[in-house]
């Protein structure tokens, strides 16, 4: 008897350290089943070795629409949506010469994204009920928001083309006063 299993692939993007991974997933009658983070076949895909996950986050979005982001921490992300469908964009904050290069891509449970710190994340649900997942290794806390960095999801020289238009996205007010991208705090490590 074959037993199958997830299958883990990835490939690397314009923006050092941002990995985009595909999940397989092993479907009957019943449903599916799917190793969404299986660290073994994810390292000997790319990711990072020393990746070790403390703290896992949901972030449930009710309509499609709503957008969040950009927002870079000091620690890194690994993405995926549960349910639904995401158009996500990066931009990377870290001091450098890749400052500003921007990735997007669709996420769908079979996607998976691994984000490095200082890469800004946003992303705009594209489906109702859309559950996105990230796990992080680092916690969050009070202390390290002044770490944080952050742009303006709206910025034409970012020049994201949202598949929803920003002015029909459901939106936080903190979102949409991000600083443009010519004032974003720069992330040192």
């Amino acid at each position: 008897m074959s037993v199958k299993t997830t299958e883990v692939s990835s490939h690397e993007t314009d923006i050092p350290g941002l990995l985009i991974f595909n999940v397989t997933k092993v479907e009957d009658e019943r449903g599916y089943y799917q190793e969404e983070f299986q660290q073994e076949k994810l390292v000997q895909a790319g990711l990072p070795p020393s990746f070790t996950t403390v703290q896992t986050n949901v972030s449930y979005n009710k309509l499609a629409g709503a957008t969040r982001g950009f927002h870079a921490e000091p620690w890194d992300k690994y993405i995926t949506v549960v349910k639904g469908k995401v158009f996500a964009a990066y931009v990377d904050l870290r001091e450098g010469p890749n400052f500003g290069k921007t990735v997007t891509l669709e996420i769908q449970p079979e996607t998976c994204v691994f984000l490095p710190q200082g890469v800004a994340n946003s992303f705009q649900v594209l489906e109702d009920d859309t559950y996105y997942l990230y796990s992080v290794n680092a916690h969050w806390s009070a202390e390290l928001y002044d770490h944080y960095c952050f742009a303006n999801l709206a910025d034409p020289e970012i020049g994201i083309s949202w598949p929803i238009p920003l002015n029909k996205a459901v939106m936080s007010d903190r979102d949409c006063n991000h600083p443009m991208l010519t004032d974003a705090k720069r992330f040192t490590s």
